[in-house]
């Protein structure tokens, strides 16, 4: 196996060490590999500016490197076995191509170093992508708001009926969490906008690096400053992005139980077209919401992947660790999973099939109980009088509805506030 960090001694690692620590480091690692490559090409920018390399030195490696970058992101690209991970894999590119020039690409970098930049950059791309998702799914639950915001439906406590609401509350209400996630993800993207490169393996460099120049050149907005705070980045990183995830996850793991509750026989509140469901392999009626299922399952993943992280780094000491390896592929498969949870959430939300008239039967009659309490108070009565004289009315068995709803205030089922919650929505992202 090539390895970047050879010593020239004799004897080979066992093979049985390598593949244990190397692990599936080089499938990973084709992620960030365009990362790695970009990096690569600001840091060489930099070496030329301080005069550690010529500029025909640095030309060349631009070039080269500039190549390579082209096909780190066509389908067919791999790291092939022998390497072990996306570094040392350019850095035999490199020296392939260029001999000995190729061999100064290292200068003043660590491994370490490599994959922090790699990793925030990697993160910062995957952040504008979950901010689409996100967003893309806030308009359509403003949307699906809007249109549905005069059409009731029960609201429960404890799982019983308890009081009037709308589909315009709810999917309001998941329009408006949304934005909590967001601020979340606000967060994270400050983390993650600052430039670890120069920090080479936690404690600096003795080469007269140009910090501030990589980090304009790699387009941050600030540096991480002190060496040992960027090694330190490993891990936190991951675990910032990870509760951001797990947040976003909540707000949908919630929204495909409310759906797969919903879509019960026993409520009919909401349906799909047969298309978009699955049968059953005994019983010909059946039509399953395996969508929302598989949703929430896989968000519920998500939503653990925080403690994962904290497992894996918890009362580590300052320093870089191979511990930290194993972070990747957790984080990245819960990205994509993020990913494809709001796309298909997306999808399925532009086919929901909404009831009307839900409320109208006898089953939903005490759900207005609260509003006939609330009529009484208006007439002049003390609110716990009201109370007493509807619970009778219940349990004697006559109560009545009163046909009408008065609510006015902000949030409630008449004033939704959507021009609101979209205020909030704008004055979030526009942080971004």
């Amino acid at each position: 196996m090539t390895k970047v960090w050879n010593q020239g001694m004799e004897g080979n690692v066992s093979e049985i060490v390598e593949k244990f620590t190397v692990g599936n480091d080089r499938e990973l690692d084709i992620v960030l590999a365009p990362y790695d490559v970009i990096g690569s090409i600001a840091h060489v920018k930099m070496l030329k500016e301080v005069e550690l390399i010529s500029d025909s030195e640095s030309e060349k490696l631009v070039e080269e490197l500039e190549i390579i970058l082209k096909a780190t992101k066509s389908d067919g690209f791999s790291i092939p076995e022998g390497y072990e991970d996306i570094h040392s894999y350019v850095e035999f590119l490199l020296v392939e191509a260029l001999g000995d020039i190729g061999k100064k690409v290292h200068t003043g970098r660590s491994r370490n170093d490599q994959v922090l930049v790699d990793l925030h950059l990697f993160v910062k791309a995957e952040l504008k992508e979950i901010i689409m998702g996100t967003t893309k799914l806030f308009d359509q639950f403003m949307l699906l708001g809007r249109k549905y915001e005069k059409i009731l439906m029960p609201g429960y406590t404890h799982m019983q009926v308890a009081m009037p609401s709308s589909f315009g509350l709810w999917f309001g209400a998941y329009a408006e969490t949304l934005i909590d996630d967001l601020i979340l993800l606000r967060a994270v993207s400050d983390i993650a906008d600052q430039n670890p490169l120069g920090s080479a393996a936690g404690y600096g460099s003795s080469f007269p690096l140009d910090r501030e120049l990589t980090t304009k050149l790699l387009g941050f907005k600030q540096m991480k400053v002190n060496s040992i705070a960027a090694q330190m980045s490993r891990g936190k990183l991951e675990k910032s992005m990870a509760f951001a995830m797990a947040s976003i996850a909540g707000t949908l793991s919630k929204f495909a139980m409310d759906v797969v509750l919903y879509s019960n026989q026993n409520f009919g509140f909401v349906s799909f077209p047969d298309e978009l469901t699955t049968g059953s392999s005994i019983m010909p009626h059946k039509r399953n919401p395996d969508v929302f299922e598989l949703v929430r399952a896989r968000c519920n993943k998500i939503q653990a992947l925080p403690g994962e992280i904290m497992l894996l780094t918890n009362n580590l000491p300052s320093g870089y660790h191979r511990d930290f390896q194993l972070l990747k592929e957790n984080l990245f498969s819960g990205i994509s999973d993020l990913k494809s949870c709001l796309e298909i959430t997306c999808f399925m939300l532009d086919n929901i099939l909404i009831k009307e008239g839900l409320i109208d039967g006898d089953k939903y009659k005490l759900l207005f109980t609260v509003e006939e309490v609330n009529r009484l108070v208006t007439e002049g009565s003390s609110f716990r009088d009201a109370y007493h004289v509807v619970s009778t009315q219940v349990q004697q068995g006559t109560f009545e509805r009163k046909e009408g709803l008065s609510h006015t205030h902000i949030g409630s089922i008449g004033n939704p506030g959507f021009d609101l919650i979209q205020e909030k929505f704008k004055s979030i992202t526009q942080t971004f």
